[in-house]
Formats: structure tokens, C-alpha cells, sequence
């Protein structure tokens, strides 16, 4: 019995910050897709090999970990004072799922770009050298982001010197600038308060720092579960009963930041809240060999991402552990040494990282106007990618 050939759609393979993903314009993918609903989730699900029971992504364009089942759809924003719109969809590796609860702030360094290159960018808006200004509307949190792209003779600048810990080569330095992580209408802290005990049944109650900023996280004490703060991927990813213990802290943080209702829509929601662990600056080796020195950090932090330990820092968590750190109080800011501060320096597991936060407090209420980082992204392969024909 004959099947229809294959089909062949329009697509970019980027590198941004330390994730990869595939990046489609809008206007490029299926009809059916353009939308969103069963035949975009199908059709991304395919494109990236998902769901894989071998967890392994091999007929698909998916890397078999959180940092690399990624995909964007950007398009030519109608929206006023905007460039770009940004949708991101975090795949599943094992389940028929994408979800869309989410921003990828790694892969936010390479939505610029893609859009300077592939002409959503109104030309008049980009320099013959210097740095573009790519006003960014990310349509998953509905939150504005800035992204300065460096471009020579009037081609987006990929290349340079700039080096990320977690990225095996150097790259061109792009800032990100992540604009009013939180809006005035929203809860910074959900349960209105800087420290809670969050209740765990059958595995303890913990001191969280529950946040909504750059992405919802719940942030714990590294000793309080055991552990230094230092740790490296295989130590917990190693470790099925540590991966489990965290998957459920992470479904009772969600209750209790009000993003589900109930324990059992966790399993449907994998992409928030984030888990994240802290503990005060320490010498350690990072997963490349290099030395972190205590004197060069403020304190240590740990992330997990869907399910798993991730191999450096998601740039939407480092988002949350810029804006924590600079409200005093929090566990974040203890760890870091308490006080004011308006940069905050931490290391991961492939190594350290900078972020700044423009925070200040109004009758007790805190506000952060923008959160900044530098990160790098390049184009990895372009041309189409290819799904089977009877795919809707």
C-alpha cells in the first residue's frame, strides 16, 4: 500500500544561548498549522521526533534533552511599537505533548536574528553597522523583550569573541533585555510572601521562594534536600528517587503558586514551574573541567527543566534568579549574601553567569522594570524540514 510522499516546510536550525530549536516563520508552515490547536502541536511533534518511548529523538530534529526539544514560530508583529511576535513550544521527548506555558529565554537570543534575516524587521529599523534593536512581543507570557543584535554591512553579525560558559565556541555578544518581567497587575509572589514552608506529603517541607518572573519558579535551599549546590548533571540525573522527589515538589509548588489545581495537571504543565536550588558560593569544577572559584561568584544555583538537572542555566530562570536576588529577603538574595544588589554573578554547572535587575519597592510592593543578560546565537543549518504527507 502506497503512502503520500513527504512534505517539505521552510525552516532554521539555531543555536541560541544554550539551547537549540527549530525556527519557522509563520507564514511558511501548513495551513493547518498556522494555528494553534492539534494539527501545529502534531506537526511539531514530528518535526522534532517526538514522543520517542527510546527518549532518544533519533527521527527527528530533537537532541534528546530539555535544552534541545525546542521549537519557535515567529512572525511580523501587527502589534504597535513591536518587530516581531514570538511563540515558543517546549516538546515532549516521551509524550504526545508540546507546551506553551512558557518562554525559552536562550533561544530569545537568537529570535532577532532570525527575524533581521528573514525580513520581519522593517529595514529601515537596521543599521548598515552597529546594533539593531529588535522589539520583541513573546506571545506565550505576553511580556516585551529587547534584543541588540550586532550587525556589519547590514547582515546580521554572528560571529566573535564573546564567550558563554555552557557553548563549546565563542560567538557575537547579543543583549537581551527582558522589560517588566511582572506585570503591576500580577503577583511577584504569589502566596505574598518572600519564604514559605511549602508542604510536600511523603517528602518533607521545605523554605521556597515561589516567584513569577522571566518564568514561575520555585526556589529551595540546596541543603535542606541534601545536596551542596555544587552538583554537577549526573549526580542527579543519576538519580531516579532524587528526579521524582523533585518532579513532586515541583506539582505542590504549582498548586501553591496557583498555576494548577490539582497535583495530577502537573503532568500535562512540564514546562512551569521551574525547580531551582541554592546555596552560598563554594569552589567547584564545572562539566568542562574549568575552575569556579567562590571569590568570582555570589552564591550557586541549580535548575531542573523538564524533569531533569539542566546541563548550565535556562535564561527565562536566570531571569527569575536576577529578579530574586535583588529583593532582600528572599532565598536567592540570602544565599547571595543578603542586601541590595543590582547584578547578581552564579554559577551553574557549565559554569558562571551575570545577570542585572532593575528592582525597586513601593509601599512594600516590589516592582522590576528589566532584567538583563548577554548571550550569543548563530544559524546551525537552514532549508526545510521534512515530515511525512498523511501527517494531518
Amino acid at each position: 500500500m502506497s503512502k503520500p510522499p513527504q512534505i517539505k516546510i521552510p525552516a532554521i536550525y539555531m543555536r541560541g544561548g544554550t539551547s537549540k530549536g527549530v525556527f519557522f516563520n509563520l507564514t511558511d508552515l501548513p495551513e493547518a498549522a498556522q494555528v494553534a490547536g492539534a494539527a501545529r502541536d502534531t506537526l511539531l511533534l514530528r518535526v522534532i521526533g517526538s514522543p520517542d518511548p527510546y527518549g532518544k529523538q533519533i527521527d527527528g530534529m530533537g537532541g534528546a534533552t530539555s535544552s534541545t526539544s525546542k521549537s519557535v514560530i515567529l512572525a511580523k508583529s501587527q502589534r504597535e511599537g513591536y518587530d516581531v511576535d514570538y511563540l515558543f513550544g517546549q516538546v515532549s521527548i516521551d509524550k504526545p505533548f508540546v507546551d506553551w506555558s512558557g518562554n525559552c529565554g536562550n533561544l530569545t537570543a537568537a529570535v532577532g536574528s532570525f527575524a533581521i534575516s528573514n525580513g520581519l524587521v522593517d529595514t529601515a529599523r537596521i543599521p548598515e553597522n552597529g546594533i539593531a534593536i529588535v522589539r520583541i512581543w513573546q506571545k506565550n507570557i505576553e511580556k516585551t523583550i529587547v534584543a541588540h543584535v550586532p550587525v556589519i554591512n547590514g547582515e546580521v553579525q554572528e560571529t566573535g569573541n564573546f564567550e558563554l560558559d555552557g557553548v563549546a565556541f565563542p560567538a557575537a555578544e547579543v543583549q537581551v533585555e527582558f522589560m517588566s518581567p511582572v506585570d503591576a497587575s500580577e503577583a511577584m509572589f504569589p502566596t505574598g510572601n518572600l519564604i514559605d514552608d511549602l508542604e510536600v506529603p511523603s517528602v518533607g517541607t521545605f523554605k521556597a521562594t515561589m516567584i513569577n518572573a522571566g518564568i514561575p519558579t520555585v526556589f529551595l535551599n540546596a541543603e535542606e534536600l541534601g545536596y551542596t549546590g555544587a552538583e554537577l548533571q549526573e549526580v542527579i540525573n543519576g538519580d531516579e528517587k532524587a528526579l521524582e522527589m523533585f518532579e513532586t515538589i515541583r506539582a505542590y509548588g504549582a498548586v501553591c503558586m496557583g498555576l494548577i489545581d490539582s497535583i495530577e495537571e502537573a503532568e500535562n504543565r512540564q514546562h512551569t514551574p521551574k525547580v531551582a536550588f541554592v546555596a552560598q558560593p563554594q569552589n567547584y569544577i564545572s562539566s568542562s573541567g574549568k575552575q569556579i572559584n567562590a571569590a568570582d561568584i555570589d552564591l550557586n544555583v541549580r535548575a531542573l527543566s523538564m524533569g531533569k538537572l539542566h546541563h548550565a542555566m535556562m535564561g527565562t530562570a536566570a531571569v527569575a534568579i536576577g529578579t530574586a536576588a535583588a529583593i532582600p529577603g528572599t532565598l536567592v538574595n540570602l544565599a547571595a549574601g543578603g542586601g541590595d544588589r543590582e547584578t547578581v554573578t552564579f554559577g551553574h554547572p557549565s559554569g558562571t553567569l551575570k545577570v542585572g535587575a532593575e528592582a525597586s519597592n513601593a509601599g512594600g510592593d516590589w516592582t522590576v522594570n528589566k532584567v538583563v543578560m548577554s548571550r550569543s546565537a548563530r544559524v546551525l543549518m537552514e532549508g526545510w524540514v521534512r515530515v511525512p504527507g498523511d501527517l494531518f
